[in-house]
């Protein structure tokens, strides 16, 4: 790769200047994720990377997609390295690596040898092709369960990464998926926003980033003119900002992590502990019965030539039958081997959810819609509904101008969330619920009054003071402090009030206990409430002046209604039936919580508790993002223990009838029914058709009605152990009846009646595992 000097000394490469860039992805990557500040200034600062970046810090990128691809190509993508999904092939090769499989095709490969030179071709060649062709069917529907399961999670994990962000291309607004964003690239972001990309700050209001995501340390990083560089995978804990994106994938230090993380492994969750365990000792059981059955066949052999007086000599169908004797042993071990590959794995999140016996849930967006709607206003002591049907005069009639105009200043002259107009011209609200229902309120009763006021500083909120303040120079002249919040915090620092005439009087007692109780009236109604107040600073004001916390006079309250989720009742009462509980954690007044509570129904009048205080629990304003992310379905993860167990169940039922029969007819036939090939076959049965319905197996309601497994409970319990015994007891009773008296039920005489019988019994195995498949009994697990 060739490079080249610019006139400052920074080598760059030959296609990065062809591009029409000055500077390279490898330095921007030094500048960000170093924190050099001395490479910065050395670059012209900030605008100097913009300039040099070919952006424009107020209206972002072009949209051209020849610029776009050009830029792509220089810098690459905002997509992190991700293990490429195997091609079936590996699939299939894993499959043929398993230890068992090697014993079967040993197996095989003797028994097609000797069958062949005994009997010859095609007679001798049954008994070995039918284990190949066993082996072959198991290993493809194996490799094709992986396969397509290793889809299904990649598709899975891509959904949940799709996030948009805001971004502004072409002077405009506008959500974009933040794989789609490139080095030069207007991002603005704000409280609970997680930063895309590695970059630059380019302007901010007390930006607070968490970056324990990156160093574990819980102090939030201030980030500044001084210190201006945002790292991907870090939450912004406080403020707001625009940030310019310099690096982007696998180059940032997020990308990095992600790429270090990646190559360590997965510890063993309970289940796959008690799986691990119900293997080895179906596999020390079978064993031990193999073991058993060989000798005792061996041993009936011989007792029958030192009867017969032939002890000494051996022909070839001696060979043969001690072939048969190995092979039938060999495959119970392998049968009983097998139950360790058939089990499902990887399910550490749906086997945790589904034990789950407490759920802490957030109330917004969780438990609500996350759709926020001014529903109600106490304005100049007098309250009002929102209606949008009606005129905005309607609202306002009865309310003077002046205390009218100061409302909608408080709401439009800083505000967490934006009215923009989109490229098709339309107005558009962005940023968190709140704000948005509280501008779409404005727009409302819009008067002309969203003139813009100069801001000399503002304090954004945050989930600690729970308050939003902000200094303004009016375009008339003179400063004025507004501030919004929680009703109780900012009620609490007004000492004056606007009343029914428009005149600003002192806050009295009398007055105050209408306000709260105006108050405790929404938030008893579902609402979260929002006071306004503002200050003039008559005195002057400089930006480097704490703003006042208190001596505001009020605006008024306004009340937003979230509506609860549609099933959230039923899903709730479900969940209590189990023995689930359900806890409710928001940062809202009591009151507004007990309502929304009450309104799901996870409060009733006998059960009427309620905890608040910062020493509880604290959540921040990305409390939502948060369960979101870490939510998953409790009756996908039950559905998912539920099949296992009943695989399992299937699987040691019919292990439980194949040893026994084998056994028991070895020990008092001399002979077992179920030949290699059989067993081979019922074993492909189990490990993968039942493997491939059972786990699959959509959920259903029934399944809430269970209690929850906890992590020490005993994976086989009382219940599984009776079907297991009680089903193999009447399959071995069928089976065994059908081996003493068959030949005369069914009236078996000649050469061929013993395969003939052998035959029936295997059906009826077969016939026995498909009424087991659909029994009432079976599915009691």
């Amino acid at each position: 790769m060739c490079v080249s000097a610019n006139d400052n000394g920074i080598h760059v490469y030959e296609e990065v200047k062809a591009a029409g860039f000055e500077i390279c992805a490898e330095e921007l990557e030094s500048i960000v994720e170093g924190h050099d500040v001395n490479k910065l200034k050395f670059h012209g600062g900030v605008d100097g990377i913009a300039r040099k970046l070919h952006t424009c810090t107020t209206n972002g990128l072009s949209s051209d997609n020849k610029l776009l691809n050009r830029r792509q190509g220089i810098f690459g993508t905002n997509k992190f390295d991700e293990a490429q999904v195997r091609s079936f092939l590996v699939f299939v090769l894993e499959a043929l690596q398993d230890m068992t499989l090697m014993i079967l095709a040993v197996c095989a490969f003797v028994s097609l040898i000797v069958g062949i030179v005994m009997e010859g071709w095609p007679e001798g060649a049954h008994d070995g092709l039918g284990i190949v062709a066993s082996i072959l069917l198991g290993v493809f529907v194996t490799a094709t369960i992986d396969y397509r399961q290793a889809l299904q999670f990649r598709d899975l994990d891509k959904e949940k990464k799709e996030t948009s962000i805001q971004v502004i291309r072409n002077g405009y607004r506008q959500k974009m998926p933040i794989y789609d964003l490139l080095p030069g690239d207007i991002v603005h972001l704000s409280i609970g926003d997680q930063v895309p990309a590695d970059g630059l700050l380019l302007s901010g209001i007390s930006v607070s980033i968490d970056e324990s995501s990156l160093s574990r340390k819980s102090e939030p990083v201030m980030v500044n003119a001084e210190n201006p560089f945002l790292l991907s995978g870090t939450k912004v804990q406080g403020g707001s900002c625009k940030m310019m994106i310099t690096t982007v994938g696998m180059r940032t230090k997020w990308g990095k992590l992600m790429a270090t993380l990646s190559k360590g492994g997965d510890d063993e969750t309970p289940l796959q502990l008690k799986l691990n365990g119900v293997a080895t000792f179906i596999g020390k059981t079978g064993l031990a019965f193999a073991v058993v059955t060989f000798a005792v066949l061996v041993q009936g052999l011989f007792t029958r030539k030192l009867l017969e007086g032939t002890h000494w000599s051996w022909s070839e169908d001696d060979a043969l039958e001690m072939l048969e004797f190995f092979a039938v042993a060999a495959t119970i071990v392998v049968v009983a081997m097998k139950n360790d590959k058939a089990l499902v794995r990887h399910l550490a999140t749906c086997e945790t959810i589904g034990s789950a016996t407490s759920i802490c849930s957030d109330k917004t967006g969780t438990l609500t819609t996350n759709r926020m709607t001014v529903v109600k206003a106490c304005i100049c002591m007098n309250v009002k509904d929102v209606d949008r049907q009606n005129t905005a005069s309607s609202f306002s009639s009865g309310i003077p101008d002046s205390a009218v105009k100061l409302l909608l200043q408080s709401i439009f002259n800083y505000s967490g969330g934006e009215v923009v107009v989109n490229k098709e011209g339309k107005v558009e609200i962005l940023r968190s619920p709140t704000e948005p229902a509280l501008l779409e309120f404005g727009l409302f009763l819009d008067q002309g009054e969203r003139q813009a006021s100069k801001l000399i500083k503002v304090e954004p909120f945050n989930s600690t003071k729970k308050r939003m303040d902000v200094v303004l120079e009016l375009p008339e002249g003179g400063l004025r402090a507004y501030t919004k919040g929680a009703s109780e915090i900012i009620l609490a620092a007004c000492d004056k009030v606007i009343n029914s005439n428009g005149e600003v009087v002192p806050l009295d007692d009398a007055t105050n206990d209408h306000l709260n109780a105006t108050i405790n009236q929404f938030a008893s109604e579902a609402l979260r409430t929002l006071c306004l107040a503002y200050m003039e600073l008559e005195n002057g004001f400089a930006p480097n002046d704490p703003i006042p916390l208190s001596g505001y006079t009020c605006i008024g309250i306004v009340g937003f209604k979230d509506l609860v989720r549609p099933g959230v009742k039923e899903s709730l009462a479900i969940s209590g039936s189990t023995g689930i509980a359900v806890r409710m954690v928001t940062g809202d007044n009591i009151n507004t919580a007990k309502a929304i509570a009450r309104e799901s129904e996870i409060l009733t009048d006998d059960d009427d508790k309620a905890i608040e205080g910062p020493d509880l629990l604290g959540m921040d304003i990305a409390g939502t993002e948060e369960a979101e992310e870490s939510t998953d379905v409790i009756i996908r993860g039950r559905s998912v223990y539920k099949n296992i167990k009943k695989f399992v169940q299937f699987q040691l039922t019919v292990n439980v009838v194949a040893l026994i029969v084998n056994f028991s007819s070895a020990c008092l036939i001399g002979n077992a029914p179920l030949t290699a090939v059989q067993l081979l076959w019922v074993n492909m049965i189990m490990d993968t058709l039942g493997a491939l319905a059972l786990p699959t197996e959509p959920p259903t309601d029934e399944l809430m009605k269970r209690s929850p497994v906890g992590r020490t409970g005993n994976f086989i319990r009382n219940v599984m152990w009776r079907n297991i015994v009680c089903q193999s007891l009447y399959q071995f009773m069928v089976i065994w009846y059908l081996q003493v008296k068959g030949k005369a039920l069914f009236q078996l005489n000649g050469p061929d009646s013993d395969l003939i019988l052998n035959s029936l019994i295997f059906n009826s195995f077969v016939v026995c595992l498909a009424l087991l498949w659909k029994s009432s009994f079976f599915e009691l697990c």
